[in-house]
Order: structure tokens, then C-alpha cells, then sequence
């Protein structure tokens, strides 16, 4: 899907000051010395009591400040998210509403797992495309994966989840108006998805009547074997390959641009290790684009529904893999289910 022009996105995350390093996680019996190799990150944000909404209002709250937003000129609150909210039965995109004074907003709840970010994005997009004049969009993701109820380092396999909100306001600017110091353009968004791989991450047993009913604690772990078993790593390994490829050359060729386009600058990955990185999402790249494909996850492991915003921070900010003027880049995001999104931005 090609976005129209002047679509802004700016983008923020906020993570907690408190993080462990890997290397004391091992020492601690916490994370295997063999999954730390292969992941190769250095440390996890790790939040000491603030809950997954509260980061998203902080990030909430730094997206507006640097897009220069009204909290109430927002129209839409749109809140993705992962695991555990803080509260059994209740709304957490009404609370980030609430919270970052965005009180006119029509707040949404958005699930889409670990690519609830993209699901998000593409909602505001198609918000501006169906209605005219339609007014900003507050996106937000906020995830905290701890205990007793989540084990970030050992929970799954090759995955190390860090704590985080991330944001992005999401506007219209008009002709020549410019982005401002912290947006980006959105050129393009294309999202595809496998419903028959929902069976990664269920149980193949009957349906449970509560939360934690199997386990005190999240078990990615079983699901994951027990599917691997019937199926097989390599046939699973090459679809997932496959279809990151398709993603990426359909949002370039949405965009108009290239795949070995000179201004495309990075492909950036979701934040998932790098041995991911080398069997699955490297070579996926490689087939459609010479451009480099980068985890940015080194000191923030995979943050949920967060990735994609926290990604797009990075690409706005003036440090390495920041864009320059007229420069691209292609973020992807994805999430069990299976769901992937591909983003193509570029900074004015």
C-alpha cells in the first residue's frame, strides 16, 4: 500500500534506566551460555516496577512533544501490545489516552502480537486515507516482560525480551511543510500474513478456562517444540524466509523505489538476535536488496510490539543508522501468528 503524500511519523520510545547485562544473567544462572552466544546482545532494559501503559504514556508523551502536538488535537489513541497490562479486565489504551491528555481521542486496543506496532501504524494510515482533514494519531506500545508470570531469558527460544514504551505521532503535513527535526515520511506500508501458523504458540491440548492455567509461568518454549516436532525446522525456517522476502520487495515496489537504489540506506530488522538475523532475515534481505540489514537490538533484546517504533526512533535521531536528507530505509516488523509488516520511510 502506497501512502499518500505528507504522511508524518514521528517516532519515540522510552525505556527503563535499570538494565541487566547479559554476561551477569549468565552468571546468574538466568540465560544460557550458548543462547547468549548465539544472541549476541550485550543487556535488557528491565523495568523495577513500572507497568507496560505507564511506559507507553511516558514514550506517549515524548512522540508528541517532538512532533509538536496538542494532546488534544489527537483523534485516535491506537495502544498495541504483547503480554500482561497490569490488569485482569480492563482498557490500557483508554489509560494512555487518559494519561497524555489526549481526552478527545478515540482510544483502540490493538492485538496483533509481536507486530501489533505494524498492525497499529496501518490502522492511522488508512485513518488518513479514509477520512480528509483527519486529525493526528497517537500510536503507543508498552510491554513488561517479567515475573512470575514471564521469563525474558529463557521464556522462548532465541528470544530475549526487554521492557520498553514506544510512541510515534502520526500526521498529514502539507506540501512543503517538511517533517520536522524528528520525522520521517511514510512512503510505504505492506503487511502479509499466515493464519495456519497460529499453532507456533497454542497449545495443542484443549482450550484453558483461565490465564497461567497450564503454568504459572509463559512457556513459548513447548509450544514451539511441539510444532517443530510435527513439522520441521527447515520447511518452517524457508517459509519465514519466503515471506520476509516477499514483504520487503512489495513495500519497495509500492514506494517506487529501487531495490538497489543508492538512497536506500538499511533494512531494519526486527530485534530478534543474531542468529535470526543470519539464518532467516539476512538471507531474506539479501535476495531483494544490496542494502544492509540491520538488528539494532544489541542493548534493548526484542521489545514486543515495540521494535518497529523503536526502530523508527532510531532512523530520526542524529546517531548511526539515523537517515540523512532524502535517504530511505525499510523497517520490518513481525509477530506470531504469523503477521509481518514492512515500513519504508524517508527523511525529508
Amino acid at each position: 500500500m502506497r501512502a499518500p503524500d505528507g504522511i508524518r511519523v514521528t517516532a519515540a520510545e522510552w525505556l527503563p534506566a535499570t538494565t541487566v547485562k547479559a554476561s551477569a544473567a549468565v552468571a546468574d544462572g538466568k540465560a544460557a551460555p550458548d543462547e547468549a552466544a548465539s544472541m549476541g546482545y550485550e543487556q535488557l532494559p528491565v523495568s523495577e516496577g513500572e507497568s507496560a501503559p505507564e511506559m507507553a504514556v511516558r514514550a506517549g508523551l515524548r512522540a508528541l512533544e517532538r512532533a509538536g502536538t496538542a494532546p488534544e488535537s489527537v483523534s485516535a489513541v491506537l495502544h498495541a501490545w504483547t503480554y500482561y497490562q497490569g490488569h485482569d479486565f480492563w482498557s490500557p489504551a483508554h489509560y494512555v489516552a487518559e494519561r497524555t491528555g489526549a481526552v478527545g481521542a478515540v482510544p483502540t486496543g490493538i492485538q496483533q502480537m509481536c507486530n501489533g506496532g505494524g498492525a497499529a501504524l496501518e490502522a492511522a494510515l488508512l485513518r488518513h486515507m479514509a477520512v480528509a482533514g483527519h486529525g493526528p494519531v497517537l500510536v503507543t506500545t508498552g510491554d513488561r516482560f517479567c515475573a512470575p508470570g514471564f521469563d525474558r531469558w529463557r521464556g522462548d527460544y532465541g528470544v530475549w525480551y526487554g521492557d520498553s514504551g514506544t510512541a510515534a505521532v502520526v500526521d498529514r503535513v502539507a506540501p512543503g511543510e517538511g517533517a520536522g527535526e524528528r520525522g520521517l515520511l511514510l512512503r510505504a506500508l505492506v503487511t502479509e500474513a499466515a493464519p495456519d501458523l497460529e499453532v507456533v504458540h497454542r497449545d495443542l491440548g484443549r482450550f484453558q478456562d483461565a490465564p497461567h492455567t497450564v503454568g504459572a509461568t509463559v512457556d513459548v518454549r513447548r509450544t514451539k517444540k511441539a510444532f517443530l516436532t510435527g513439522a520441521g525446522r527447515g520447511p518452517f525456517v524457508a517459509r519465514l524466509r519466503e515471506t520476509t522476502t516477499r514483504v520487503v520487495a512489495a513495500a519497495l515496489a509500492d514506494a517506487g523505489l529501487a531495490p538497489d537504489d543508492p538512497a536506500l540506506r538499511a533494512v531494519l530488522l526486527p530485534r530478534l538476535g543474531q542468529a535470526t538475523t543470519r539464518d532467516i532475515y539476512g538471507p531474506a534481505v539479501a535476495a531483494v536488496t544490496p542494502a544492509p540489514a540491520l538488528d539494532l537490538g544489541t542493548a534493548t533484546g526484542h521489545l514486543g510490539a515495540g521494535d518497529l517504533f523503536s526502530n523508527l526512533a532510531a532512523l530520526s535521531g542524529s546517531k548511526t543508522p539515523a537517515l540523512r536528507t532524502g535517504e530511505y530505509a525499510v523497517v520490518l516488523s513481525a509477530g506470531a501468528g504469523f503477521t509481518w509488516s514492512g515500513v519504508v520511510v524517508r527523511r525529508p
